[in-house]
């Protein structure tokens, strides 16, 4: 027995593996999309499976969605959310696809001329986002439900939502 292992005893996970991008060129991005591309043939073969597949990716795009258009006037991550929501919609739907273009074509216009607008424009958006933040947390209840906590019942600091 020789100590060089044959073709079939090496390891592919090593440097000198086959996969490896310096050999074949191709990184582990380009295996996993071969991966997924092949489950998601395996599952559009079944007519059952891919409804509910598609189903799925409904649900999970359009919740992501939502709370992205929810959370965009909020510090945080709204529009990442909204994109996300999208892309994730994208991958099953083809209308999807088209909005996710659309809308990021027109973030960028906007972005673009908000950016290269003076300090007014921009102290005016900044006030604007703030004032919708505080009138969304008005409405949603937020500022009776913190004042309970400390014993505080005025009127005005109640939603007309939820009374």
């Amino acid at each position: 027995m020789t100590s060089d292992p044959t073709a079939a005893e090496r390891v592919t996970d090593g440097p000198d593996s086959p996969d490896d991008e310096s050999v074949t060129g191709r990184g582990r991005w380009d295996t996993f999309k071969d991966r997924w591309r092949a489950f998601r043939e395996h599952v559009a073969q079944r007519p059952t499976l891919n409804v509910g597949y598609r189903i799925a990716v409904g649900v999970v795009g359009g919740l992501v969605l939502i709370i992205g258009i929810i959370t965009i006037p909020y510090p945080g991550p709204g529009w990442a959310l909204v994109f996300a929501g999208f892309g994730i919609l994208a991958t099953e739907f083809v209308w999807a696809h088209h909005t996710l273009n659309w809308v990021r074509g027109k973030y960028r216009i906007v972005m673009d001329w908000y950016t290269s607008r003076g300090w007014f424009i921009k102290v005016l958006g900044a006030v604007g986002t703030f004032a919708l933040v505080l009138v969304t947390l008005w409405l949603l209840g937020t500022y009776s439900m913190v004042a309970g906590w400390i014993g505080v019942d005025w009127p005005w600091l109640r939603s007309p939502l939820m009374s």
